[in-house]
């Protein structure tokens, strides 16, 4: 069934997908290259950017894809084929999530030699998140994601044995990550070649996520700040358990209704598409349902942030997804908590549960 808010959309190359491998290039000097992932979201898009630095010709990457034997193969691919023969000058790392920064260290250490470095740019916030997460797994696995899940209602003991057990998730994923970066902040112009991109900030979803927008090129390198086809996680772990993320990401998002409305948005899951606004909007309703939907669960009854799964989710969930609902389902009842509208208690049993005000 096709998706009713994807049809509000425009996605000006179609079904087009660059092949694995490959690079299609969707304007001057920018070149778009899909990854696979291990995920029930299999993919991630990936940018090539026509760069000069110190009078090198060469590109600059934007975004990285996991550390894994088949993202390294497809690198090589498109290195052989899709580059030109030029060389990679730095790469760009839009927040610390594993399938953006993942294979950096490799990328950086590959391009560069004695004489030229390929540096790392990223927020300076997403930088230390990930050194820190790939050394001590935080919010993705470990005893202290399984205490934090279960002291808000995920109690099924193999459910929790499983979270326990992920303690390296994320250093699987991110085992090393660059030891110098060049900083990104709200504002930068990044000159890249020919081209002004202006680094403009995101909250909720990472640290301090970096979208890239070129005035003259009409673009928007979103990251996932904003998805054609799917909500961005909004989450709270286990090492910020009071956070309130979700306010952060929608005045976020709000930012980037200011692009003209024919802004083309190179989101890193789905199809570039137009309608900048219109998804901007979508995200909002979707939202103020759920926040809706939840309002009206704790009205009826107190709810564990686990108890709220099957109101905001409905469909079933494998460990991974379950993982990223819970924290979504946490953000959602903090936000209406930390707003006065849900009260808190914890339980005899040690849960948390949110109730009407």
């Amino acid at each position: 069934m096709a998706n009713p808010f994807e049809q509000q959309l425009e996605y000006p190359l179609g079904e087009v997908l660059p092949a694995p491998g490959t690079a299609l290039e969707v304007a001057p000097g920018v070149r778009w290259v899909r990854m696979a992932l291990p995920f029930a979201l299999n993919h991630i898009n990936l940018w090539l950017l026509r760069d000069r630095q110190d009078g090198r010709d060469g590109w600059t990457i934007v975004d990285c894809g996991i550390t894994n034997e088949p993202t390294r193969a497809a690198w090589q691919q498109v290195f052989a084929g899709a580059i030109d023969g030029l060389p990679v000058l730095r790469v760009v790392v839009t927040h610390m999530h594993p399938d953006h920064i993942g294979l950096a260290h490799w990328l950086t250490e590959r391009w560069s030699d004695d004489d030229d470095e390929c540096r790392l740019w990223i927020s300076a916030t997403d930088w230390n998140a990930a050194r820190m997460a790939s050394q001590s797994t935080t919010g993705f696995g470990g005893e202290s994601a399984a205490a934090f899940f279960a002291s808000h209602g995920l109690t099924d003991p193999d459910s929790i044995a499983k979270v326990r057990a992920r303690s390296n998730y994320y250093a699987n994923l991110v085992p090393s990550v660059p030891p110098r970066f060049r900083r990104l902040m709200d504002g930068l112009a990044l000159c890249v070649g020919e081209h002004q991109w202006r680094c403009i900030t995101g909250y909720g979803h990472a640290p301090e996520h970096i979208s890239l927008y070129c005035e003259s090129l009409g673009l928007l390198i979103s990251g996932d700040m904003v998805l054609p086809t799917i909500s961005t996680n909004v989450s709270v772990i286990d090492l910020e358990p009071e956070a309130n993320p979700l306010p952060l990401y929608l005045t976020s998002i709000d930012r980037l209704t200011e692009l003209p409305p024919d802004t083309l948005v190179l989101p890193s899951h789905g199809r570039p598409f137009r309608g900048l606004r219109e998804r901007v909007a979508q995200l909002h309703r979707h939202h103020d349902e759920r926040l809706g939907e939840v309002l009206h669960a704790c009205a009826a009854a107190s709810c564990s942030a686990a108890e709220l799964l099957k109101v905001l989710f409905r469909r079933p969930l494998d460990l991974h997804q379950t993982t990223f609902a819970m924290g979504e389902s946490i953000a959602h009842a903090n936000a209406l908590w930390l707003a006065g509208q849900l009260i808190r208690e914890r339980g005899a049993d040690g849960v948390l549960r949110f109730a009407a005000a």
